[in-house]
């Protein structure tokens, strides 16, 4: 199986930042040009982009629109992005504008139906953003817990053409503590859509950990590489061993 790394790119007031278990309020920025920043991922070796509009995600609406644009225009490599997506339209406008994969959390969760609907109408282009807290979903900007285990939810997707699970660890998010591989790989062992980890990667011992397992498809690299704790070129390496 091949294992994609997905470096992110959070934005937050049109700036590039990273979060700590998604406390909007425990927000560091780390560059103000995020096309600058998604040319230079690419620049890097890193065949796709993770991209995730934050005001977006609590407001329910695309908030940082003028920097997804920068972002898009920087670079060919393919951007996934999530954060505020709760409609078709929404959808429609940034597959439209060249998003590659759009990805739904919140929506996945509080509105099923329409989440399946447009996998159905966009097969391999939508994945579906689990964030999870002891196993259970949370939504809104994880403000909110739910009562859907990440694992019912993601069953629930198996056949309606989702091009991903992108399972993250809410506790771990931001915090550098490693990611949890034994969850993630667990639920990748159950589903045959392909599974992403997000959520704690701080080293290449995590990206190894993971592709290691077998049944994790990639994942996603924020605060390591922009603390300079884990190289570029050590990442892609361990993910191409």
């Amino acid at each position: 199986m091949a294992f994609t790394l997905y470096p992110a790119i959070d934005l937050k007031g049109g700036k590039v930042v990273r979060l700590k278990r998604g406390d909007m309020d425990q927000a560091t920025t780390y560059a103000d040009d995020p096309g600058a920043q998604a040319a230079a991922f690419a620049a890097q070796g890193f065949a796709w982009l993770h991209v995730v509009d934050l005001d977006g995600a609590f407001a329910g609406k695309p908030a940082n629109v003028e920097a997804v644009a920068r972002i898009l225009a920087s670079t060919k490599a393919p951007v996934q992005l999530g954060g505020g997506v709760r409609d078709m339209a929404t959808v429609e406008a940034w597959l439209k504008q060249g998003v590659a994969r759009i990805i739904l959390g919140s929506a996945a969760v509080k509105n099923p139906a329409f989440a399946k609907e447009a996998c159905r109408a966009f097969p391999g282009q939508i994945a579906v953003g689990i964030d999870a807290r002891d196993g259970m979903v949370a939504t809104e900007g994880w403000a909110e817990t739910s009562d859907v285990s990440a694992l019912d939810l993601a069953l629930s997707f198996e056949d309606v053409g989702a091009a991903a699970i992108i399972h993250t660890d809410i506790d771990r998010d931001g915090m550098l503590g490693g990611v949890n591989v034994t969850a993630t790989a667990a639920l990748g062992a159950r589903l045959s859509t392909p599974v992403i980890a997000s959520g704690g990667v701080a080293g290449v011992e995590d990206i190894t950990a993971l592709k290691a397992a077998g049944t994790v498809a990639g994942t996603i690299i924020g605060r390591a590489l922009y603390d300079g704790r884990l190289s570029p070129e050590a990442a892609i390496a361990a993910a191409l061993a």
